[in-house]
């Protein structure tokens, strides 16, 4: 695989960092399955693409379209919290209709940025191309966005979203609004995942009204490769491994894709992935069986050699 490819992998890996952590947040902190990300997602490039094409600030644009994103996550978890519609079918409701949104602020299926300003355009590192500077100006996003995320995690509001999703009973005993912290972990989920969205369009030159669908899988792969990569106890590594599992997704993803004696094609894309994801949740039984193995294998006293000590002993 080229240098060109490898830093390609790299940068859409860290784009994909960011939907991972969102996953992470909603799947396994606030412990909501939430499929709002697949709408989310696209809402933030339709939001982003948008505003670049109508003459906004890249920045600001993707700023607004990390707010449309957490405003979806909150309509998903006052579904649930306040209508009492269960949570799965919360976020499919929220996810269907945010194609119609998301085609309504678009106002066609695909909008294009090729000649637009973008955040990576106006940002300039030392001279060098866009194969460097793309990659760079992302790990450096992503790197505010989790020590952001890691930060808001140790605070008090953090832990009570923590305590939401651990024990939601026991949170309430201890006077924890654990409807409030619901919807802000969705709405904090669904921002992070629209903002990935909106770099996602900008790197991409356009955004599509399909761009969003396999988005949950994605992110989930991610979240379930770097656990079973670098499995930890503490949430700053946790984070680190969903970032991680993204990249290491995306190179995986990228040079598969590469090997031409493989045979595979751009649309074997969701096969990798499906079996990607396998390998990732087979890892942890075979060391679990392989531990259990070592475990009986070890040798133990025979009962006839403990029969014979314990008369030995009372003969003496």
């Amino acid at each position: 695989m080229s240098l060109i490819a490898s830093l390609g992998a790299i940068e859409i890996g860290l784009i994909f960092g960011l939907v991972a952590l969102g996953v992470f947040l909603s799947f396994r902190v606030v412990n909501f399955p939430d499929l709002t990300v697949d709408g989310s997602f696209p809402l933030g490039g339709a939001v982003a693409a948008t505003l670049i094409v109508s003459g906004w600030n890249p920045f600001l644009a993707t700023f607004i379209a990390l707010l449309a994103g957490g405003l979806a996550g909150c309509v998903t978890a006052c579904l649930n919290v306040y209508l009492k519609i269960m949570q799965l079918l919360a976020s499919i409701l929220v996810m269907i209709a945010l194609y119609s949104v998301n085609l309504r602020i678009m106002g066609k299926p695909n909008v294009a940025l090729i000649s637009e300003p973008t955040v990576f355009s106006m940002t300039s590192i030392g001279g060098l191309s866009d194969y460097w500077v793309q990659p760079l100006v992302m790990l450096v996003i992503v790197l505010i966005a989790k020590l952001l995320l890691d930060a808001f995690f140790a605070s008090e509001t953090g832990l009570s979203m923590r305590a939401t999703g651990a024990n939601a009973r026991m949170a309430r005993a201890q006077g924890i609004s654990t409807n409030r912290q619901t919807v802000w972990g969705l709405a904090i989920s669904n921002a992070l995942v629209a903002l990935a969205g909106a770099l996602f369009v900008q790197t991409q030159g356009g955004a599509d009204i399909s761009m969003g669908i396999g988005t949950i899988v994605i992110g989930l792969a991610a979240v379930i490769i770097g656990e079973t990569v670098l499995p930890a106890r503490s949430l700053v590594v946790t984070t680190a491994a969903c970032i991680f599992g993204a990249v290491l997704y995306r190179f995986f993803i990228a040079l598969a894709l590469d090997m031409d004696f493989i045979g595979l094609k751009a649309q074997d894309l969701n096969l990798v992935t499906a079996l990607l994801v396998g390998l990732a949740l087979l890892i942890p039984n075979f060391k679990r069986s392989y531990r259990r193995m070592r475990g009986n294998g070890k040798t133990k006293p025979s009962a006839s050699i403990n029969n014979g000590l314990a008369a030995r002993k009372g003969e003496n």
